[in-house]
């Protein structure tokens, strides 16, 4: 009995032994199955989650690139150098009237929607860029989106991509934008500082010529001063009176006119006053003043038939003085014939004018510029060059304009219209 529980335990020691083996032999692939499998998904999960990250920064560096664009208002374009065709990737640019080239469309045909003034310069500086004789591309144009639409400023930059192996370009890329409201105001800035050099030489000329101005007046005055008491006969006596009334008011007349600029300039247009003012009375009194001062030119001086008694709401002051030296202009050019002074009305605005028979304004000196300080129509005729722009300094406080129409050896017409 013993002998066959001793072989029952072996045997079942045995069987134990097995399946231990068995266990071994499956367990150990499976867990080196388990594990290789468990590598793989993490280094897949690692792989997924860089290329996640690599399109996240893609797409934000994308977002930012076009940002960029569309606050630059840029056009971005990419050009094929061998086949010699451009097309545009992206377009911000401003304004809604730009070329803007279709995929592949030959360079050339670009240059004819090119200023023909600036065409060949464009041409040069790309076609140096394209055969790599230059490294960058920058140019300033005029272009437009049709041979029917109007011109506008461009700029471009550009610069090679790629290149092969003899160095020689096979891609460029570049950049376009408009520059309207650049051009624009380089041009404002030119204009004022040509204007400002403009006045400074006229302002030196005016000091040259005012000091020329009150001198000889002054001259006048004192000379026949002295040679008045020795006058032998009434006659000499009253034609050195004159004289001497004749430069005491025209010197009083220069010191007027300079007054009144420096009153412009220092902010005097502020203190308008309005009030009904009746125009007959107002231009009567102008003309019995120059009438005398004309009397022994030969020269009449008259209220033209059309002035009735209206009433107009403005600065009397300020209109007395624009006429003021429209009729002190029209006696000192005008040696025979007439000066009328009269006035146009309408429903909205009121033209008050002098019209003389003098000597007139040379067809190339009768524009805006007229009105302008320091500009003399004749440098041979006494002034200071200061009474129009006075004039329209004037009417532009009074919310007017002023102006001339004028034919040389026969007359000017001088207005100034005032809204009712």
């Amino acid at each position: 009995m013993d002998d066959s529980m001793n072989i029952f335990l072996l045997a079942d020691n045995n069987s134990l032994m097995r399946i231990d083996v068995l266990i071994w032999i499956i367990g150990v692939p499976l867990v080196i199955v388990f594990l290789v499998m468990l590598y793989y998904q993490v280094r897949q999960y690692r792989k997924s989650k860089s290329e996640l990250a690599r399109l996240a920064k893609i797409k934000r560096h994308t977002i930012e690139y076009e940002l960029v664009l569309k606050a630059m208002k840029l056009s971005t374009w990419r050009m094929d150098v061998p086949e010699g065709v451009v097309s545009y990737e992206s377009d911000y640019r401003s304004g809604s009237n730009s070329y803007t080239p279709q995929a592949g469309t030959p360079v050339e045909r670009m240059y004819d929607y090119i200023h023909p003034d600036d065409r060949e310069t464009v041409r040069e500086a790309l076609t140096g860029l394209m055969e790599g004789r230059c490294e960058d591309y920058h140019q300033q144009y005029r272009a437009q989106a049709s041979p029917s639409s109007p011109f506008y400023w461009a700029e471009t930059f550009a610069t090679v991509d790629k290149r092969d192996l003899d160095g020689k370009p096979l891609t460029i890329v570049g950049t376009s934008m408009r520059i309207d409201e650049q051009k624009e105001i380089e041009r404002a800035l030119i204009e004022a500082r040509n204007h400002a050099e403009e006045s400074d030489r006229l302002k030196s000329a005016f000091i040259a010529n005012i000091t020329h101005e009150v001198r000889t007046p002054l001259n006048a005055i004192v000379g026949f001063s002295e040679v008045l008491p020795m006058a032998q006969t009434e006659e000499e006596r009253l034609e050195l009176i004159k004289l001497i009334k004749q430069n005491n008011t025209h010197l009083l007349r220069l010191f007027d006119d300079m007054m009144n600029i420096s009153k412009l300039e220092a902010g005097g247009s502020n203190s308008v006053v309005k009030e009904d003012v009746e125009v007959q009375p107002l231009m009567r009194e102008l003309v019995d003043k120059y009438m005398s001062l004309c009397m022994d030119k030969g020269v009449e001086v008259m209220l033209d038939a059309s002035v009735g008694d209206d009433l107009i709401h403005t600065d009397r002051d300020r209109l007395k003085e624009i006429l003021n030296q429209y009729m002190n202009n029209a006696v000192k050019f005008t040696e025979k014939g007439s000066i009328r002074l009269g006035y146009d009305k309408t429903p909205t605005h009121v033209r008050i004018w002098v019209k003389d028979t003098g000597k007139g304004i040379p067809e190339e000196k009768c524009n805006e510029h007229l009105f302008e300080r320091f500009v003399k129509v004749d440098d041979y005729i006494a002034g200071t060059g200061l009474g129009l722009s006075i004039c329209l300094s004037l009417a532009n406080s009074l919310e007017g304009t002023v102006g001339v129409e004028s034919v040389y050896e026969k007359g000017s017409t001088f207005w100034v219209d005032l809204p009712l």
